[in-house]
Protein backbone atom coordinates (compact mmCIF):
# COMPACT_ATOMS: atom_id res chain seq x y z
CA UNK A 1 0.00 0.00 0.00
CA UNK A 2 1.16 3.25 -0.91
CA UNK A 3 0.33 6.26 1.21
CA UNK A 4 -1.47 8.62 -1.17
CA UNK A 5 -2.15 12.60 -0.11
CA UNK A 6 -4.21 14.56 -2.13
CA UNK A 7 -4.87 18.16 -1.37
CA UNK A 8 -5.47 21.48 -3.14
CA UNK A 9 -9.62 21.29 -3.19
CA UNK A 10 -11.93 23.60 -2.21
CA UNK A 11 -14.46 25.80 -3.25
CA UNK A 12 -14.38 27.33 -6.93
CA UNK A 13 -16.52 29.41 -9.10
CA UNK A 14 -17.67 28.10 -12.64
CA UNK A 15 -14.85 28.88 -15.62
CA UNK A 16 -12.44 28.74 -12.97
CA UNK A 17 -9.32 26.70 -12.27
CA UNK A 18 -8.01 24.67 -9.02
CA UNK A 19 -4.74 22.22 -8.97
CA UNK A 20 -4.72 19.34 -7.51
CA UNK A 21 -1.45 17.61 -5.79
CA UNK A 22 -0.86 13.76 -5.00
CA UNK A 23 2.21 12.57 -2.91
CA UNK A 24 3.09 9.87 -0.68
CA UNK A 25 5.14 10.62 2.38
CA UNK A 26 8.00 7.59 2.34
CA UNK A 27 7.64 6.49 -0.93
CA UNK A 28 8.70 7.57 -4.70
CA UNK A 29 6.39 7.97 -6.70
CA UNK A 30 9.29 8.10 -10.13
CA UNK A 31 8.03 4.38 -10.89
CA UNK A 32 4.60 4.55 -9.93
CA UNK A 33 1.98 5.66 -12.62
CA UNK A 34 -0.82 7.97 -11.09
CA UNK A 35 -4.54 7.92 -11.92
CA UNK A 36 -7.30 10.57 -11.07
CA UNK A 37 -10.89 9.89 -10.19
CA UNK A 38 -13.51 11.82 -9.56
CA UNK A 39 -17.00 10.80 -7.31
CA UNK A 40 -19.82 13.21 -7.76
CA UNK A 41 -22.50 12.57 -4.98
CA UNK A 42 -25.11 9.81 -6.01
CA UNK A 43 -22.59 8.70 -9.02
CA UNK A 44 -19.93 6.23 -8.96
CA UNK A 45 -16.49 6.65 -8.91
CA UNK A 46 -15.05 7.99 -12.99
CA UNK A 47 -11.54 7.86 -14.16
CA UNK A 48 -10.31 10.72 -15.24
CA UNK A 49 -6.91 10.34 -15.81
CA UNK A 50 -3.48 8.50 -15.44
CA UNK A 51 -0.08 9.29 -16.47
CA UNK A 52 2.90 6.91 -16.37
CA UNK A 53 6.22 7.26 -14.56
CA UNK A 54 8.77 8.56 -16.93
CA UNK A 55 7.72 8.83 -20.68
CA UNK A 56 4.92 6.05 -20.86
CA UNK A 57 1.23 6.92 -22.17
CA UNK A 58 -1.35 9.02 -20.45
CA UNK A 59 -4.53 8.87 -20.73
CA UNK A 60 -7.46 10.81 -20.13
CA UNK A 61 -11.27 11.02 -20.35
CA UNK A 62 -13.22 12.55 -22.88
CA UNK A 63 -14.92 14.95 -20.63
CA UNK A 64 -11.70 16.54 -19.26
CA UNK A 65 -9.58 16.18 -22.18
CA UNK A 66 -7.76 19.67 -23.34
CA UNK A 67 -8.92 21.34 -20.23
CA UNK A 68 -7.35 18.94 -17.27
CA UNK A 69 -3.58 18.58 -18.10
CA UNK A 70 -1.60 15.82 -15.54
CA UNK A 71 1.94 16.66 -14.79
CA UNK A 72 4.80 15.09 -12.11
CA UNK A 73 7.48 16.82 -10.69
CA UNK A 74 9.82 13.82 -9.62
CA UNK A 75 11.77 16.62 -7.73
CA UNK A 76 9.27 17.28 -5.20
CA UNK A 77 7.41 13.48 -5.22
CA UNK A 78 4.37 15.13 -6.12
CA UNK A 79 1.80 14.73 -9.20
CA UNK A 80 -0.08 17.48 -10.27
CA UNK A 81 -3.84 17.60 -11.75
CA UNK A 82 -4.54 21.40 -13.13
CA UNK A 83 -8.30 21.57 -13.63
CA UNK A 84 -9.15 24.72 -16.09
CA UNK A 85 -13.03 25.91 -17.18
CA UNK A 86 -14.33 23.87 -14.33
CA UNK A 87 -17.85 23.47 -14.40
CA UNK A 88 -21.26 21.90 -12.24
CA UNK A 89 -20.20 18.69 -13.44
CA UNK A 90 -16.37 18.88 -12.29
CA UNK A 91 -17.80 18.81 -8.63
CA UNK A 92 -17.33 15.60 -6.25
CA UNK A 93 -14.37 14.24 -4.53
CA UNK A 94 -10.90 14.04 -6.24
CA UNK A 95 -8.86 10.87 -5.49
CA UNK A 96 -5.36 9.54 -6.99
CA UNK A 97 -4.92 5.95 -7.14
CA UNK A 98 -1.86 3.77 -7.92
CA UNK A 99 -0.46 -0.01 -8.12
CA UNK A 100 2.48 -1.16 -8.82
CA UNK A 101 3.05 -0.88 -12.29
CA UNK A 102 4.71 1.82 -14.11
CA UNK A 103 2.99 2.28 -17.14
CA UNK A 104 -0.80 3.30 -17.55
CA UNK A 105 -2.83 0.64 -18.99
CA UNK A 106 -5.89 2.41 -19.61
CA UNK A 107 -8.17 4.37 -17.90
CA UNK A 108 -10.49 2.65 -14.98
CA UNK A 109 -10.44 2.41 -11.16
CA UNK A 110 -8.83 -1.07 -9.99
CA UNK A 111 -5.87 0.24 -8.16
CA UNK A 112 -4.45 -0.92 -4.99
CA UNK A 113 -4.09 1.84 -3.31
CA UNK A 114 -6.05 5.13 -2.95
CA UNK A 115 -5.79 8.69 -1.15
CA UNK A 116 -9.11 9.81 1.27
CA UNK A 117 -9.92 12.38 -1.70
CA UNK A 118 -9.69 15.98 -2.21
CA UNK A 119 -13.33 17.87 -2.43
CA UNK A 120 -14.09 20.09 -5.21
CA UNK A 121 -17.08 22.56 -4.71
CA UNK A 122 -18.14 24.51 -8.24
CA UNK A 123 -20.33 27.61 -7.31
CA UNK A 124 -21.11 31.30 -7.87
Amino acid sequence: QVPLVESGGGLVQPGGSLRLSCTAPGFILDYYLIAWSRQAPGKEREAITCISSNHGPSYYADSVKGRFPVSRDNLKNTIYLQMNSLNAEGAGVYYCATETLSNCRSLNTSYDSWGQGTPITVSS
